[in-house]
């Protein structure tokens, strides 16, 4: 509305027929008619016709208004015309308030009410039953979202009609024309606030149900842009009460080498959360392996990552430090790899060692949830105290608890199998071996007891 306004006192600027140049040419001059309300006449009516010296001030004053970028606040225009449309339909021409002025500012009160029951009541309710017949929710969600703040915009419309009837002095006409402004500039970045946030949570929606990577950021982004919009919202409502929101922006240049300088803490957590955003390293709920810490990820912030360790203790970790850490993200195994080793003892011979590894890889091979190409199954060592055979396999499934039961089964069959043989697991010792007068006297007195 601001800026149509200026560019209409631009226009009319720029159109308005000067009185010197209208005499040269012959021309009568005609006197132009003030954009600006004119002041109420001795007869009590909100009317009249401005005189040219009266218009030329409004069309400076609005000149200047556009090129310094400052805008005066005042009453919406269809307030305007729907007021004095109202005051001259009832005849109203008396110079002080009376009860037709009373009784026109209830009839404004009551009909912004019975408008609202209307609205809320009928039209939305229309509306509602319209969107359940489509297959999309953001139509759902958008009219739920937008009822409230049309009310108010309904309701605050009627109160300000409502106190234009009155005769009010110059400071309160004053006042009002703030307070609508103020009024109305809430209640619309309010409505565009609430319709916003409705596209958010549904592309949220939309986000989680594809199962899209950037579901997990999307809190992170609904918040950043949130914030961002708020800020506009603010600047904007500044600038409709006639605040030089330009030089404000001009001065924060000024001091942003400083603001950096001492939020650069905050900048680097920024910058890596973005650097996270973009990489999608974890999603919420994944388990992660970030530098020597383990735990599931609860919340992706602004500043920082929260994360719940095994020991059920809440970690928050800076996000310049993720970004800038070794990431395991153990939930999203393939599969799983396993290797082991089973040693045995120094007697076991070369037959039963020989057939015990065939048949550790026929347990392998008979399980169906290990891939058979990757079996590897060799005598491999003969270490300081086993001889040691080798088995690697990867198991099909990354499922935690199927991966920890087949190993458990097999290492009950691998079990059985060195019994069935009579053999037996080796575990670290050592022989010692002595001989001389040392160990002649050793070995006598181990006679001797």
């Amino acid at each position: 509305m601001n800026v149509i306004r200026l560019l209409a006192f631009a226009l009319l600027c720029a159109l308005a027929p000067a009185p010197h140049a209208a005499a040269q040419t012959g021309d009568v001059p005609v006197p132009a008619v003030s954009v600006a309300p004119a002041a109420p006449a001795d007869d009590g009516s909100r009317s009249g016709v401005a005189t040219p010296a009266t218009n030329d001030a409004h069309l400076t004053t609005a000149a200047a208004a556009v090129a310094s970028g400052a805008v005066e606040p005042r009453t919406p225009d269809f307030l305007e015309h729907l007021v004095d449309l109202v005051l001259d339909l009832f005849d109203v021409k008396s110079s002080g308030n009376t009860a037709t002025h009373y009784g026109i500012a209830a009839l404004f009160l009551v009909g912004s009410f019975l408008l609202r029951r209307v609205v809320t009541t009928f039209l939305f309710a229309l509306l509602r039953r319209f969107s359940a017949k489509t297959e999309t929710t953001l139509d759902d969600k958008l009219f739920h979202a937008l009822e409230a703040p049309v009310a108010t915009l309904i309701t605050v419309a009627g109160a300000v009609a409502a106190l234009k009837v009155l005769k009010l002095s110059d400071t309160g006409d004053r006042t009002l024309v703030y307070a609508s402004t103020v009024a109305f500039s809430l209640a619309v970045f309010w409505l565009l606030l609430r319709g916003f946030n409705a596209l958010l949570d549904h592309a949220q929606e939309v986000a989680v149900k594809r199962q899209l990577g950037i579901a997990a950021f999307m809190p992170w982004i609904k918040k950043s842009l949130v914030v961002i919009f708020v800020v506009f919202g603010v600047l904007m409502i500044a600038q409709s009460l006639g605040a030089d929101v330009k030089a404000f922006l001009a001065g924060l240049g000024l001091g942003g080498l400083a603001f950096a300088l001492a939020a650069q803490d905050t900048l680097a957590n920024i910058f890596g959360s973005v650097v996270v955003a973009i990489d999608q390293p974890f999603k919420l709920g994944e388990t992660v392996r970030i530098g020597s810490e383990v735990g599931t990820i609860e919340d992706i912030g602004l500043r920082s990552t929260k994360i719940r360790k095994l020991d059920r203790s809440l970690m928050v970790i800076p996000n310049k430090s993720v970004a800038g850490e070794n990431i395991t993200n153990l939930s999203r195994f393939n599969g799983r790899r396993v290797e082991l080793v089973l040693g045995l003892t120094y007697n076991t011979k070369a037959e039963q060692m020989e057939e015990l590894v065939g048949e550790v890889r026929r347990l392998l091979l008979a399980e169906a949830e290990i891939d058979p190409t990757s079996v590897i199954v060799y005598f491999r060592d003969f270490s300081a105290s086993s001889m040691d055979i080798w088995v690697v396999f990867n198991v099909k499934d990354p499922d935690f608890h199927k991966h920890m039961a087949l190993r458990q089964r097999l290492n009950f069959a691998f079990m059985r199998a060195i019994e069935a043989r009579g053999l037996s697991m080796a575990f670290p010792t050592q022989t010692l071996y002595l001989e001389g007068a040392v160990a002649r006297q050793l070995a006598g007195k181990a006679v001797q007891s």
